[in-house]
């Protein structure tokens, strides 16, 4: 009996301490066993600076400067279309030659190009015939005239013969002016037609190439553009167009050639807007110089208005571009200067810079921005600033 007992004793502890284990793994805390939480720290301010001699760097305040408001627009280079030249064939047949090419610079009468026509043989049979009625009708017409004069003619019959000698010559006459028109000799009879350019320029756009056919009066085989005078045709949004008028004058900026700068007038405001974008399209004729402006290429246009504007000025010497941005350095405490990004606007005189944003009136910067930006800063306590820096 006794026996019995303890063995009920233990299966009933056995039972207990397996409870006990599942109660204490449903209650362990599960923030107990995950890993430790990340610290995030704050990167060092690159736009900051500290130096040990902050005396040594002098210190110019921003002033004020009216001047007249602008607009600037982007734009391309396109070809004046009132000084484009079609070159035509006037003769259909298959191409034997072709002298030049597109984007090549031509002269007036120079060959461009070769056609083999069946149409200069039907020119050269009509001269021949024209040349034929031509002979016998003037040989009839002096052989009525000498009848007439004898008595055994009528005048109607000299008048008839006067008559069929002149439409035999207005005949030949036409029979010649095509075949120069055609560009051929009369003495000199082939079948090949000799396509010349009208006038100077650079060839523009070519719709031919060789072995290919050509149709008389059809699709023009070349267009030459005279390029000494171009169009910038420029995007201006509507809210801007109160701002743009016919006949202004507009700087024109190209990205190919930084610091150049030419002058155009406007002659064209587009009357119809484009629904996506809504912006016009301002036509500006432009002189170009040395045929520096190639069609296709991407300017800039500035339209100066009647409308003053106050911004701020400092010396040029003051701003400093970087990263295709423009930067001033800003005094603060404790031996900083802080670098800040402004937008800059004109050159002005007395080597002075505008600033359209970025910087109010009276705000003081580094009079020379360059020396600063190469300082290296001695204090230990700011290198990870001077690696951030570096790095950049």
């Amino acid at each position: 009996m006794k026996n019995r007992f303890l063995n009920v004793s233990a299966v009933v502890a056995c039972l207990l301490s397996i409870l006990c284990i599942g109660c204490s793994s449903a209650h362990t805390d599960p923030k107990a066993e995950a890993p430790p939480p990340v610290k995030v720290v704050q990167d060092v301010d690159v736009n900051l600076l500290t130096v040990e001699h902050p005396e040594q760097f002098a210190l110019a305040a921003a002033t004020t400067v009216t001047t007249a408001s602008k607009l600037v627009v982007t734009g391309t280079v396109s070809p004046d279309i009132s000084r484009n030249v079609p070159v035509p064939s006037l003769a259909s047949g298959r191409i034997v030659a072709i002298h030049a090419r597109l984007g090549d610079t031509v002269k007036k009468g120079q060959l461009l190009l070769q056609v083999q026509s069946s149409d200069v043989a039907g020119a050269f049979s009509d001269y021949r015939k024209a040349v034929n009625d031509e002979r016998l009708a003037k040989i009839q017409y002096e052989r009525t005239q000498l009848l007439y004069d004898k008595g055994a003619a009528s005048k109607s019959m000299l008048e008839s013969a006067e008559d069929a000698e002149q439409n035999a010559q207005v005949s030949l006459e036409t029979a010649e002016e095509h075949l120069r028109l055609l560009g051929l000799d009369k003495n000199h009879p082939r079948g090949i037609v000799n396509i010349v350019a009208p006038a100077s320029g650079v060839i523009t756009d070519q719709q031919v190439t060789n072995a290919a056919g050509v149709q008389a009066l059809g699709t023009n085989p070349f267009t030459i553009s005279d390029l000494s005078r171009v169009w910038v045709v420029c995007d201006v949004y509507e809210n801007d167009l109160p701002n743009v008028h016919v006949g202004d004058s507009a700087d024109i900026a190209l990205n190919a050639y930084p610091g150049k700068k030419l002058e155009g007038k406007i002659s064209n405001i587009g009357a119809v807007l484009d629904p996506t974008i809504r912006t016009a399209k301002v036509r500006i004729e432009v002189a170009n110089p040395g045929m520096m402006m190639r069609l296709g290429m991407f300017a800039s246009a500035t339209f100066h208005g009647a409308k003053k504007e106050t911004h701020t000025q400092v010396p040029a010497s003051a701003v400093l571009h970087l990263h295709d941005r423009d930067w001033v350095y800003v005094p603060t405490n404790d031996k900083k200067f802080r670098r800040v990004e402004v937008r800059s606007g004109e050159n002005l005189p007395d080597n002075m810079q505008e600033i359209v944003s970025g910087l109010e009136a009276g705000e003081q910067v580094v009079a020379n921005a360059l020396p600063l930006e190469h300082t290296v800063v001695s204090d230990s306590a700011t290198a990870p600033q001077i690696a951030a820096r570096n790095s950049k």
